[in-house]
This record gives C-alpha cells, structure tokens and sequence, in this order.
C-alpha cells in the first residue's frame, strides 16, 4: 500500500514515537523511509537596544543546529536500518516547519506523512497554531497523526 513514508522528527518524546511506527509501517509494507528534521533561520531584530550578532556567529549557531539535527537524523536511519528499512535523512532550513514538510513530501512523492501531534494549549495554539493542523490543511497526503 505505502511506498514511500516521510516522518517528522523534532526530538521529542512523542516524535520518537512516530518515529517507531513509521518504521514499523515501512517494514511492514516493504516501504522506503524519508526522515526528516526541519530547522529555523536565526532570526536576526533591528531593535533599537538587541544585540547585534555578526554573519560569522550566526553561521556558528545555524551550522550547531543542522548538525544537532543530523545527530537525531543518523539514530533514526540505524534504527530504521535495524529493521531492513531503507531510509534517506532530510535536514530542511525553513521558517514554516508544515511548508517544508509539505514541499518535502511532494518533492518525494510520499504516499504517506507520519507525525507527532504537538501540544500547544490555550493562547500559544491561537496565536502559533499547530504545525500538525497546518500540514493536514495544506496536503492531499495521508496523515498519520501519533498522540
């Protein structure tokens, strides 16, 4: 049924367990896995009183971050490789983790996204929104939402 399945990673405990499914799904379909951890752009404010940061130090943070995300990549393709699941990791740099993940299933041609449900409560829902509700809204993929 599935051929290919893209699951989202963040590090978290429940993102772990989307993580397991999506294997167990690919073992069990003979399907391949796209991992994929979405990392922001450091945001730089023109703020009178901020501190400035210069391109070098940003350069430092961001590259922190990528390789940070390669290091929760690389578990999660020796897991899926445990299991005889083929796998390919993704670092994306985005400012919307749901475009990226969006853009990257149908770059893919996933027949699948599989991902954490994330909490937010109560006023960071309404002004943040869920990245979950935003990739159901914005895709004609298959969802597999993990609570």
């Amino acid at each position: 049924m599935y051929k290919k399945i893209l699951v989202a990673t963040d590090g978290s405990t429940l993102s772990k367990k989307a993580i397991n499914s999506a294997i167990a799904l690919a073992e069990v379909h003979g399907a391949s896995l796209i991992a994929i951890k979405v990392i922001p752009r450091f945001t730089q404010t023109y703020f009178e009183g901020s501190i400035p940061v210069n391109m070098g130090e940003i350069d430092k943070i961001e590259k922190s971050w990528a390789d940070n995300a390669h290091k929760q990549l690389d578990k999660v393709a020796k897991d899926a490789k445990a299991h005889l699941v083929s796998v390919k990791t993704v670092v994306v740099k985005s400012d919307s983790v749901s475009d990226a993940l969006v853009a990257t299933a149908k770059k893919n041609k996933v027949d699948l996204i599989v991902m954490a449900s994330h909490g937010r409560k109560g006023i960071k829902r309404l002004l943040l929104g869920s990245e979950t509700q935003q990739v159901l809204t914005h895709t004609t993929i298959p969802v597999l939402v993990m609570r």
